[in-house]
């Protein structure tokens, strides 16, 4: 993959797809010194938004998933109000739809927005008001997933609550928060619940925790999707195969053969999505450099791989930004964003004809536009 790196200005002209973002993770820093006002709440390092943006970006490029979450109380603090929320979930479909995407899921705990009296079902109606008014000011679909913190007890409740909204725009059920000691299989009720309502599954998954969170993930629970899963290059054998004489000099180019173990190849073979975040893996130290992220070896292998920013405010980071410097580091070109474009769109909550929709009417003649391509009427496939 050695083609020409898209300009950033290309990439927000794309219509794209975004399916792993947290609402209470995507804040503007002005938004959050607003409210923090209105709601009394002092706890701030910082008032100005410009340092607030930079002391969020510090803490969470530490290193560490433990010290990255902890900017969230700060945020959290100051979704509590049914305006606060929907102001939050409006500006964060503003935001997106600014930078090209046309189609977003965006996940957050609702459990989070309760402690000055909110019930869970006033949180996620917040939501819901703030992405209508958004869809209704720009040309973007916004849909809710729904968290449950895998350090409580409360899944199930979490997993009721994300149904009784499925016709509100809530198109999933996740658990989120640090993996180490709180397995997905410890959630199982909730995960069977999904299941008997024929609801969707994501679950953060292979990201501090190794492979074994992935296949609990899978086959204990039946996640339809993957929330990060980078470590699952764990069970790939990857040998560097030099392609010169005996004893060639360490620069000589060199190929790698790749030996998929049993989870990588269900995985791969049963197209299940990873909702990768490589800048958010870098800042949490699941990987030591964008550079060194495995999402080249998926890619290689042809996983059903999609590119996402996780947490817009403590990355600082946008959908376009992080696809241009996966491009840059990678030497992806317009066509592969558009595959991972695709990729994305393929794997949404949403009913198989508005996904469709979504490719033929959006992405696919916004991507030939980009190319110089004349304007096309891209037919909608028969259906299967």
């Amino acid at each position: 993959m050695t083609a020409a790196t898209p300009a950033l200005e290309t990439l927000r002209a794309a219509p794209k797809g975004l399916l792993h973002d947290h609402l209470d993770g995507g804040l503007r820093p002005g938004t959050i010194v607003e409210l923090a006002r209105e709601l009394g709440y002092t706890g701030l390092p910082t008032t100005d938004p410009g340092a607030l943006a930079r002391w969020f970006h510090e803490s969470a490029s530490a290193g560490s998933l433990p010290l990255y979450l902890r900017g969230f109380a700060h945020t959290i603090a100051v979704m509590q109000t049914p305006e606060a929320v929907e102001r939050v979930a409006y500006e964060c479909g503003e935001d997106l739809a600014r930078d090209g995407i046309v189609y977003a899921e965006v996940r957050y705990a609702p459990v989070f927005s309760t402690q000055r009296g909110m019930t869970l079902e006033h949180v996620v109606a917040s939501v819901s008001r703030g992405f209508e008014r958004a869809e209704q000011a720009h040309r973007i679909t916004l849909r809710q997933i729904v968290c449950a913190m895998r350090d409580r007890t409360d899944s199930l409740e979490m997993a009721e609550l994300a149904i009784a909204f499925r016709e509100r725009g809530v198109v999933g059920f996740d658990i989120a928060g640090e993996e180490a000691g709180h397995p997905p299989k410890a959630h199982l009720e909730s995960f069977q619940h999904c299941r008997r309502e024929n609801f969707s599954i994501t679950i953060h998954a292979g990201e501090a925790f190794g492979p074994p969170s992935i296949w609990q993930a899978l086959q204990y629970c039946g996640a339809h999707r993957i929330g990060h899963g980078v470590r699952l290059i764990e069970d790939m054998a990857i040998t560097s195969v030099r392609s010169g004489p005996a004893s060639p000099a360490p620069t000589e180019p060199h190929s790698e053969v790749v030996k998929l173990g049993p989870l990588a190849t269900y995985v791969r073979d049963k197209r299940i999505p990873l909702e990768l975040c490589p800048s958010s893996n870098v800042d949490t130290g699941a990987v030591a450099s964008l550079a060194e992220h495995p999402i080249r070896h998926f890619l290689a292998q042809h996983f059903r791989v999609t590119v996402n920013t996780d947490n817009r405010l403590m990355s600082a980071i946008t959908l376009s930004e992080e696809l241009r410097r996966v491009s840059a580091a990678f030497g992806l070109g317009l066509a592969d964003v558009e595959r991972l474009t695709i990729n994305a769109m393929k794997s949404a909550f949403v009913g198989y004809d508005e996904r469709v929709a979504l490719i033929y009417a959006r992405i696919k003649p916004g991507f030939a536009a980009l190319r110089g391509e004349p304007s096309l009427a891209y037919a909608l496939p028969p259906s299967a």
